[in-house]
């Protein structure tokens, strides 16, 4: 694999930002792994998510995610979008337009990644699971499948009940508007894919027992087992932290449809 930081500018944003990007590298004398390459001139590409306190770095720094994805012939993007929520700012930048628009075609045109639908994928922790999910389900066909790990699944919820610590966040993200039945809104954009004729994603998700957002990952997959989309859950032991993380990416890696 390639491991690569790239520091471009962002026409969205406005701003100077970042991604970290993992590249397939066919190897055959590298002692303790092995890399595969692909046959194709354009990668099939994972865009992963981060959390509300992290970077485009830290899944790099709290995973082997590079070692996990060695063997698929997978190009992983990780963006840094602060804690944007994914969102076009209230009083901040268009982080969702640069995610869901600009990202895609900038990492086109520096990297071999493909533009099939079917090759790209969206996944991520917490913030970055509401992200993805976000994604997939607003652009489902962009996007093929999106994984959530301890995702804030249920906004408007989170909203409404936020604790001191996080208000003037969501004041800075969404400016004090209702979410219930908007654009942010995950449990909308189920049932508005799930009535759409058109292409539907695959839907991973995945959330400890002792996970403080349990409760929303609850309502979430409630209301996804009442769509008819493909759609995976796994709880079990498991908290808000990187020992779950670490350990789920792999099944999330293992599930992506991979042609």
């Amino acid at each position: 694999m390639a491991l690569l930081r790239c520091n471009f500018f962002s026409d969205a944003l406005q701003l100077s930002t970042s991604m970290t990007v993992i590249l397939p590298q066919r190897t055959y004398t590298q002692i303790g792994m092995s890399g595969a390459g692909s046959d194709r001139d354009r990668y099939p590409t994972l865009y992963l998510l981060h959390g509300l306190s992290d970077d485009d770095t830290i899944w790099t720094r709290r995973t082997s995610i590079e070692r996990y994805a060695a063997s698929l012939g997978l190009a992983i993007v990780m963006p840094n979008v602060h804690r944007s929520f994914y969102s076009d700012m209230a009083y901040g930048g268009k982080y969702w337009t640069f995610l869901s628009e600009e990202l895609p075609a900038l990492a086109r045109s520096f990297f071999p990644l493909s533009a099939e639908r079917e090759d790209n994928f969206a996944a991520g922790l917490s913030m970055g699971g509401y992200g993805a999910m976000k994604w997939a389900l607003t652009h489902p066909g962009r996007i093929a499948a999106a994984a959530s790990l301890s995702g804030a699944l249920d906004i408007a919820s989170m909203v409404r009940g936020a604790s001191e610590w996080i208000k003037p966040t969501f004041e800075l993200v969404y400016g004090g508007r209702e979410l219930t039945g908007s654009g942010d809104d995950l449990l909308r954009l189920l049932q508005q894919v799930d009535r759409s004729e058109g292409p539907k994603p695959k839907l991973y998700q995945c959330c400890g027992t002792e996970d403080f957002l349990y409760g929303e990952n609850v309502t979430f997959r409630d209301a996804c087992r009442r769509t008819g989309l493909d759609f995976t859950y796994e709880e079990g032991p498991g908290e808000h932290n990187w020992e779950y993380w670490d350990a789920k990416i792999q099944d999330v890696l293992k599930w992506l449809p991979l042609r």
